[in-house]
C-alpha cells in the first residue's frame, strides 16, 4: 500500500473506561474508495472506535491521521476535521423543528458559510438521489425510520466529507426500511466514498465490502477480504461469531 493511497491510518489506538481497556493495540489503514466493514460481537469496541476516529472519545494512546496529517495530537479543530470525516449514527439526531431541507442545509450554510440558494440546489439533488425529494419540506415526525436515516446520510454528505463513519445506521429500523438505506450505501461505495462502517447485517457486509476487520473483546482478531473471512475464517472466534448469522 503505497502512502499516497492512504487516506485514514490508525495506529496502536488504545482506549479506556475508567480502569476497562476497550480496545487495544488496533491498527490498520484504509485507502481512498476503500470499503471497511467492522464486525464482531456487540460490545467489542467497534462503535467506540468509530467515536474516536471522530474526535468524539478521547484516546489513551496511539494515533489517528487522516491524509497524512495527525488528528490526535491534542491541537486538533474537531470542527474543521468533522467536515472531513462524516458520521452517521443508529440514532438520527434530526433536529425536529426544522424541515428535512432546513436539517440538511445546516452545516453548509453555518459552519462552511455556503450560500443558502447554493446549498439548496445541491441538497435537492442529493434528497432526489435518495428519493426523498419529495419530503424537502417536511418534518421528521412525518417521516418513517428508514426516510429519517436517508435524510441523516444526506446532511453528512453535504459536508462533503473525505470518508463516511456509519455506526449501525439499520439497527433501530424496521426490517422493512433496512434495504432502503443499505441501497444509499451501496450506491455511496460503487461512486467511490471512502466508508468505515459498523453493522451486523452480515450478507451487506459481505457485498458492500473490501475489506473486513473482526473485533473481538477490544482486539483486531483477522482482516481479510469478505470472500476469505466469510468462507474460511482463520480464527475460532470469528468462527463462532459466523455461525451465528446465515448470511447467503
Amino acid at each position: 500500500m503505497n502512502d499516497t493511497e492512504v487516506l485514514l491510518e490508525i495506529r496502536n489506538l488504545e482506549k479506556d473506561y475508567g480502569d476497562t481497556r476497550v480496545l487495544k493495540n488496533i491498527t490498520f489503514a484504509v485507502k481512498k474508495g476503500e470499503v471497511i466493514v467492522l464486525v464482531g460481537p456487540s460490545g467489542c469496541g467497534k462503535s467506540t472506535l468509530l467515536r474516536c476516529i471522530n474526535g468524539l472519545e478521547p484516546i489513551r494512546s496511539g494515533e489517528i491521521r487522516l491524509d497524512g496529517r495527525t488528528i490526535t495530537d491534542g491541537k486538533t479543530e474537531w470542527t474543521e476535521i468533522r467536515q472531513k470525516i462524516g458520521m452517521v449514527f443508529q440514532s438520527y439526531d434530526l433536529f425536529p423543528n426544522m424541515t428535512v431541507l432546513q436539517n440538511v442545509i445546516l452545516g453548509p450554510t453555518k459552519v462552511q458559510g455556503r450560500s443558502r440558494n447554493e446549498a439548496s440546489a445541491e441538497a435537492e439533488n442529493m434528497l432526489d438521489r435518495v428519493g426523498l425529494l419529495d419530503k424537502a419540506s417536511a418534518y421528521p415526525r412525518q417521516l418513517s425510520g428508514g426516510q429519517k436515516q436517508r435524510a441523516a446520510i444526506v446532511r453528512a454528505l453535504m459536508m462533503n466529507p473525505d470518508i463516511m463513519l456509519f455506526d449501525e445506521v439499520t439497527a433501530a429500523l424496521d426490517p422493512e426500511m433496512v434495504r432502503e438505506v443499505l441501497d444509499v450505501m451501496l450506491e455511496l461505495a460503487e461512486n467511490g466514498m471512502t466508508m468505515v462502517i459498523v453493522t451486523h447485517e452480515m450478507a451487506f457486509a459481505r457485498a458492500i465490502s473490501d475489506r473486513i476487520i473482526f473485533i473481538d473483546a477490544g482486539e483486531i482478531v483477522e482482516t481479510d477480504s469478505p470472500d476469505v473471512f466469510f468462507t474460511r475464517p482463520k480464527s475460532q472466534r470469528a468462527k463462532k461469531f459466523l455461525n451465528l448469522f446465515s448470511y447467503e
